[in-house]
This record gives structure tokens, C-alpha cells and sequence, in this order.
């Protein structure tokens, strides 16, 4: 199995790609099953080109692949690219779960040795 390293510029053309609801259910369908260019254009309110377009998008991203069969091209979904994707939220969400524990360790320590808040002391009562 190969494990796809995602450098920086790779990372930002995934979630780029990722960021459009159509660029988004092209992959989900064609990692379903593959389908060319032709097939997914039916799916959409848009232009073959409008397509062609978002598909070319996904491929520079690597989360599609084409290859020709006859006259079609056909697309397939590249499952490497969306698991080292899913790596990398899945480490930001243990990063932010550590920080969201300690938080809750700092909130559940007692709070020993602290002054009194100034309006909790006792006043001095007036000598004549």
C-alpha cells in the first residue's frame, strides 16, 4: 500500500479543490465507482466544459485520476490523497483535543492560596 505524503502546496490544492459542493460530489461519486467525464456531467446544471473544469481542478489536486478508454475519459478516485487529507484533520483534531484536556485539568485544579477579592474583606470599623 502506498501512503501519500501531502507537502504544503499539496495540502492547499486538496482543501482548495475540497472547498466547491460540486468538486466535492464528483469525488464522492467517483470513488463510489469510476465514470467519465461525460457520465458526470449529466449529474450537474452546468456546462460538459463547467465539468471538464472542476474535474481538472480535482486531478491537479490528485484526488481524481484519468485515464482514456476509447473516446471517453474516464475518472477515478484517488482514496490515497482523501486518507493523508484525513491524516492531517485528524491530527489538528488530537492537537486541539490535548489543548481542550489540559484546559479542563487547569479548570479542575483547586484554587488554593488565592487572595480574597477585595470586596470580601472585612472594613475596618471607624475609631472616634
Amino acid at each position: 500500500m502506498v501512503v501519500h505524503q501531502l507537502g504544503p502546496v499539496d495540502i492547499d490544492r486538496v482543501f482548495a479543490a475540497l472547498a466547491d459542493a460540486t468538486r466535492r460530489d464528483i469525488v464522492t461519486r467517483v470513488l463510489q465507482q469510476e465514470a467519465s467525464v461525460s457520465v458526470l456531467a449529466r449529474n450537474y446544471d452546468m456546462s460538459f466544459a463547467a465539468v471538464q473544469k472542476h474535474v481538472a481542478v480535482l486531478e491537479r489536486a490528485q484526488l481524481v485520476s484519468k485515464h482514456r478508454r476509447g473516446r471517453e475519459q474516464i475518472v477515478r478516485g484517488d482514496v490515497g490523497t482523501v486518507r493523508a487529507a484525513a491524516r492531517l484533520l485528524g491530527n489538528l483534531e488530537e492537537l486541539w483535543r490535548s489543548r481542550i484536556d489540559r484546559l479542563e485539568q487547569v479548570l479542575d485544579e483547586p484554587s488554593g492560596g488565592d487572595p480574597p477579592c477585595p470586596s470580601s474583606a472585612p472594613r475596618p470599623t471607624p475609631s472616634s
